[in-house]
């Protein structure tokens, strides 16, 4: 735990990000399952203190990014404060849940159209938000039906695709993440140091004086 309090010591003297609204859209990672007190330590809270931000935490525990998929994040009620919210920034992480067998077996086809729905929706806003997708985290063992080999060698490989196709930004949350299993207590959802480097991974993106353009 030492070694990761090291890593996470640098970004303590980020410069403020003044006037950024970010919206965390997501599924149970970004709400904050499986780290305790996640109202103060889930990555989104952890993130508001780095980037100096107003942050919505709009992970819905379970939620897809299929619309066909068996819990559609756009069929959620944070999905639609989300959108009030009227972010500067929206950060996408999604397709964890989307590697169940239920849900990629049968639309995989639909996932970067379903994405690029998504991405058109929030860029659509008078806001006009820059956009963000994340790589999601690694599943460093299969668990709820998550399958780690369609995590890492579809869906990782596809939403880099959409950002590349859409020239939006991308945010390596999985390879922040994949030397450190030891952080994912049950194979899916990082601990309280695992949200936190993901939390770090995200603001250095954001405070970079590159992502301040829209």
């Amino acid at each position: 735990m030492h070694r990761i309090a090291l890593l996470l010591l640098p970004l303590a003297i980020l410069p403020a990000a003044d006037g950024l609204r970010i919206a965390c859209i997501g599924d149970s990672i970004t709400f904050g399952a499986g780290v305790d007190k996640r109202e103060e330590r889930s990555y989104p809270k952890v993130l508001e203190g780095l980037a100096k931000a107003t942050v919505l935490n709009a992970g819905v525990s379970g939620s897809t990014l299929l619309q066909a998929g068996d819990r559609p994040y756009r069929k959620t009620g944070q999905f639609t404060a989300a959108l009030a919210f009227r972010p500067t920034v929206v950060v996408i992480m999604l397709g964890t849940n989307d590697s169940k067998p239920q849900n990629w077996d049968t639309h995989k086809q639909d996932f970067a159209k379903d994405m690029g729905e998504l991405i058109d929706t929030f860029a659509a806003l008078d806001s006009k938000p820059a956009i963000w997708l994340c790589l999601p985290p690694p599943v460093q063992r299969a668990n709820f039906g998550i399958r780690p080999e369609v995590v890492e060698k579809q869906i990782v490989p596809l939403i880099a695709a959409v950002a590349k196709e859409r020239k939006l930004g991308t945010i390596d949350v999985f390879g922040a993440l994949k030397l450190h299993p030891e952080l994912f207590p049950d194979g899916v959802h990082p601990n309280v140091d695992g949200a936190g480097l993901v939390a770090h991974a995200v603001a250095r993106v954001l405070v970079a004086p590159t992502s301040r353009r829209r």
